[in-house]
């Protein structure tokens, strides 16, 4: 009678310890996973403001460089692509990542031909209202940097908690995969080339 009870003892610990377990493995996944729903949010956020922007710094350039109409229409298009492209965090795959990089890629390389363009125009370049928009360009720029780092951070907790053994057995069972990270955009790795 007394084995029986250390036997069901044993059992019923066991089986609280693999509750425990499972427990919380899968409250930490949906945690993390819930961390990069939220920080997606808020690289989404930088770029809409972004976005947003765009609209008065054409309008100041084009009351400057009325001319320029081509490099106008470019920033007006790849602004529109950029935010059509819309991704659902909780199914974020690698190739939608790169299709949203690519489209806010071709965004800022319009805002740098505006800018570039913006150069011929003295007059532009002294206007304060075009002087603080690109400051606040400037600006949004390094908050889009710092909130696809964050991201990066998070998704990486998420990643390991996930892939490390045993933990990596019950992601498969309950369904978590594995999220992209933001990576550089080809050719950031070698450097501009300047000419005098």
């Amino acid at each position: 009678m007394k084995k029986t009870y250390i036997t069901l003892a044993i059992i019923f610990l066991l089986i609280l310890g693999a509750y425990s377990y499972f427990k919380g493995f899968y409250n930490t996944a949906v945690s993390l996973q819930e961390s990069v729903t939220q920080q997606w949010g808020n690289v989404e956020s930088a770029y809409q403001r972004r976005a947003d922007l765009i609209p008065n710094l054409v309008n100041t350039v084009k009351g400057y460089a009325a001319h320029e109409k081509e490099t106008l229409e470019a920033v007006v298009k790849a602004r529109a692509q950029a935010t059509q492209t819309k991704i659902d965090a909780n199914n974020l795959t690698p190739e939608q990542l790169q299709k949203f990089q690519q489209s806010q890629g071709a965004l800022a390389n319009a805002l740098k031909s505006l800018l570039l363009v913006v150069e011929r125009y003295p007059d532009l370049k002294a206007d304060q209202h075009f002087l603080e928009l690109q400051s606040q360009l400037e600006g949004t720029e390094n908050r889009i940097n710092v909130e696809r780092n964050r991201f990066n951070e998070v998704v990486s907790k998420y990643n390991k908690h996930i892939r490390v053994f045993p933990n990596n057995l019950m992601a498969r069972m309950f369904g978590f995969e594995p999220k992209p990270y933001f990576q550089a955009a080809k050719g950031a790795e070698k450097a501009p080339e300047v000419k005098f």
